[in-house]
């Protein structure tokens, strides 16, 4: 698609400069380039072998002070390193590091990056190290190359692990140093440009789709606009070439026909603002392929029923004249208040800056009123929105060793905010391809602009909830969230936020995660965030239920139970550490029988059955049961397992010892004892202070964070204690906790069951036999 341009337009290839003289005609309007052919876009300067006094010319262009020396010795080091390697097209290589290189200049990229542009594939594709880098052009420049050095192979990769691993050495590598990402981004747009020289469909198909998911979102993020349009327009065409086309299409026909219809609309709009005394630039732009798409996807409209594919931009000196300027359209055309956004008052977190506004203009050729889309900023915010991050750093004379580069001001903009939310979401163990899925996630959204009540903006995807919004404010307001008042309104933590929403986060911090958390969540790094603290918690959870376990079956098997003995097993238990152990112990994945075995070898087996509580076999019934002759051996029957409080009888067996049931015991009635082997037996009312029994329960919850604790929990108040606890049948949906608990009498299991049947996350708990065990 030929680029096109009335007479008087320019195109916009980069910021728009105010004119020096005020009296020299302005030009009316343009209409951006489209990616359509081969390449997709042209640079504002070739980009094949530009010669290096060139090249130094662009940088001292607009950084006069710039080291002449080292682009000089950058551009002839890569040249002769690249040598007579060729590229797809067949062109020389070193076009692609120069053609970077120049992209770069356009953003005004400080002289460092662009040295690392000139060298950033010199150690990966040539016999050069870091080292030699470094002794040639100093420790900065070193540091920049490594770091786009070690990205080199995120792109192709078709092990989904390996671009995960990879994209978090990315997200390091930038959260270290922005100017990395920058170069990268460069990287990948010209190879973008040039993607058509691949052979293999396959290949194009997928680093069109990850340039789509992960670079041009990275892009928008840090605020270079024009590098995300022209690799998402680049992208789409290769993933949806028919759609790219027939888009493409009628935009060709929509133009044979509005382009005088625009160019009337942009002078009348000029004539307006200059009849009050403005001293404004007028100009408009097509909309992009992809751009156009994806908004007939997320309105689900036609191309016929899009009113906004022409969109105006206003450039003025002053922010009053910006206000100014939008009470002078707001008055002349009828605005459209769903459309109207103040980015000025309240900035994008990449710091975008700009008034959006659209109105009903006036009539067209046709007597057709159509809806127009205007922007207005000022020159320098139109610089920041062109430049993006690259817009914020100024340059130095670093005494001939290279140009130094800081952020402008101690409250602007921060670069780093995207690379260490990314970052963070890599962090605490997190699964690499799990947090990739997230990471994308985080990027590749539609925003919203909500407020902290100090009116700090938070940037969330749409449909995010306050949730979102606590863990987008900080990881740690998250994880203390417990409600949030929207607009002043206490609201559920689902609420969908809108832009302009003032959302006050309400903290505690012993605050739970519910279960229902990760549906209410919608941002990655919410997502993240709580699956990483869910993780915690469980890991914190199984580790202290395992040791507990632990020591109580040493205990019981008359074994010293130590941290020392344990590490000492760890090679015959395959485990890394003494905590992997006990966290196995308390999932229920390691047999305790096997931890013993490894620190007491041969302990396991001369233990008859299952090793139990020490508890459960020093407990002595007959001290608490009246009616029975002296030193007689009694044992309580498992099928039944009698609780103080409870109507008893004991059944005498031939060895002479008595076996003590329930009266209601279902084995007892199975078995049916001769009247003769009867005994009515009764506890001692005046030992009822010191009485207590065993008795196992078994509880069917739901699978979640806590559920161990919380029943734990609920039996703890009711002054039980736990002396065992195991899991069985385990799923994805709900768990059995088996548990043995030392009881007072049958009344107070009754009240515990009941308050733990309350529970929500509880299906069901009952008391059972244990006819599995060995005798007590």
């Amino acid at each position: 698609m030929a680029d096109k341009l009335t007479a008087n337009s320019k195109t916009d290839t980069g910021p728009a400069q105010k004119p020096q003289d005020s009296s020299a005609p302005r030009e009316a309007h343009n209409f951006e380039n489209k990616t359509n052919g081969s390449p997709p876009r042209k640079a504002s300067h070739p980009v094949g072998f530009i010669r290096q006094t060139e090249l130094v010319d662009l940088v001292r262009a607009y950084d006069p002070g710039a080291d002449e020396d080292i682009l000089n010795r950058a551009y002839i080091f890569a040249l002769k390193a690249h040598g007579d390697q060729t590229r797809h097209s067949g062109d020389p290589y070193f076009s692609h590091p120069l053609a970077v290189a120049a992209i770069l200049t356009e953003l005004r990229a400080d002289p460092a990056t662009v040295v690392t542009a000139l060298l950033h594939d010199v150690v990966e594709d040539t016999d050069y190290t870091i080292s030699d880098i470094q002794s040639h052009f100093g420790e900065e420049i070193a540091r920049l190359v490594d770091g786009v050095t070690k990205l080199s192979r995120i792109e192709l990769r078709d092990e989904a692990s390996k671009q995960a691993e990879n994209f978090r050495k990315f997200v390091v590598a930038m959260a270290d140093d922005v100017r990395v990402l920058l170069v990268k981004l460069a990287d990948r747009l010209h190879n973008m440009r040039t993607l058509h020289y691949i052979s293999n469909p396959e290949k194009r198909q997928r680093i069109s789709l990850e340039t789509m998911e992960i670079y041009a979102p990275l892009a928008g993020r840090i605020g270079v606009q024009r590098f995300r349009e022209e690799l998402e327009d680049i992208a789409f065409r290769e993933l949806s070439a028919d759609a790219y086309a027939t888009i493409s299409r009628r935009l060709d026909e929509l133009h044979q026909h509005s382009v005088g219809g625009v160019v009337e609309l942009a002078n009348v709009l000029r004539q307006k603002l200059e009849a009050e005394g403005l001293d404004a630039q007028v100009y408009s732009r097509e909309k992009r392929a992809y751009s156009i798409w994806r908004k007939m996807q997320h309105k689900n409209v036609s191309f016929d029923e899009l009113a906004d594919i022409y969109a105006f931009r206003v450039l003025v000196d002053t922010v009053q004249d910006c206000y100014r300027s939008l009470g002078i359209i707001h008055s002349s055309w009828r605005m459209i208040p769903s459309e109207f956004d103040d980015y000025i008052s309240a900035p994008k977190p990449n710091n975008y800056r700009s008034v959006h506004t659209a109105v009903v203009g006036p009539p067209w050729r046709d007597g057709r009123r159509q809806r127009i889309e205007i922007q207005i900023r000022t020159y320098e915010m139109h610089e920041t929105a062109e430049r993006g991050v690259a817009a914020h750093w100024q340059y130095k004379d670093a005494g001939g060793h290279g140009a130094s580069v800081e952020i402008v001001g101690p409250k602007q903009y921060d670069p780093y905010e995207t690379p260490r939310r990314l970052v963070e979401m890599f962090q605490g163990g997190e699964d690499l391809e799990e947090a990739l899925q997230y990471a994308k996630l985080e990027l590749f959204q539609d925003q919203v602009f909500c407020f902290t009540p100090k009116s700090r903006v938070i940037a969330l995807p749409k449909g995010a909830t306050a949730l979102d919004f606590a863990y987008g404010v900080h990881t740690d307001v998250g994880d203390q969230c417990i409600g949030a008042k929207i607009n002043g309104i206490q609201r559920p933590l689902r609420t969908l936020l809108e832009t302009g929403d003032v959302v006050e986060v309400l903290r505690s911090e012993n605050a739970p995660v519910p279960a229902e958390w990760e549906i209410i969540a919608v941002s990655g790094r919410a997502r993240s965030a709580i699956r990483r603290r869910i993780k915690k918690m469980q890991y914190d959870e199984h580790l202290a239920l395992g040791r507990s376990i632990a020591e109580s079956v040493f205990i019981g098997a008359h074994l010293q139970f130590s941290l020392k003995g344990v590490r000492a097993g760890l090679r015959k238990l395959g485990k890394k550490s003494v905590e992997d152990v006990l966290v196995s112990i308390g999932r229920g994945d390691l047999p305790v029988n096997d931890l013993i075995e490894a620190v007491y070898p041969g302990a396991s087996a001369a233990s008859e059955g299952e090793i139990r509580p020490a508890s459960l076999k020093e407990f002595k019934p007959s001290v608490a049961i009246a009616g029975l002759t002296p030193g007689v051996s009694v044992r309580m029957a498992r099928c039944c397992t009698p609780l103080p409080g409870e109507r008893i009888v004991g059944i005498r067996g031939d060895d002479g010892g008595i076996t003590v049931h329930t009266i209601h015991c279902e084995q007892l009635a199975r078995d049916d004892p001769p009247q003769s082997h009867w005994l009515d037996l009764k506890w001692r009312d005046n030992d009822s202070d010191h009485l207590s029994a065993f008795a196992r329960l078994i509880v069917t919850v739901q699978n979640g964070v806590g559920v161990l604790s919380e029943i734990a929990g609920i039996i703890a108040r009711y002054g039980i204690s736990i002396a065992s606890m195991r899991l069985q049948n385990r799923s994805k949906e709900f768990i059995d906790i088996v548990m043995d608990v030392e009881v007072k009498d049958a009344r107070q299991l009754t009240q515990a069951l009941a308050g733990v049947r309350a529970a929500p996350t509880v299906l069901s708990a009952e008391r059972m036999g244990i006819e599995d065990d060995e005798q007590l």
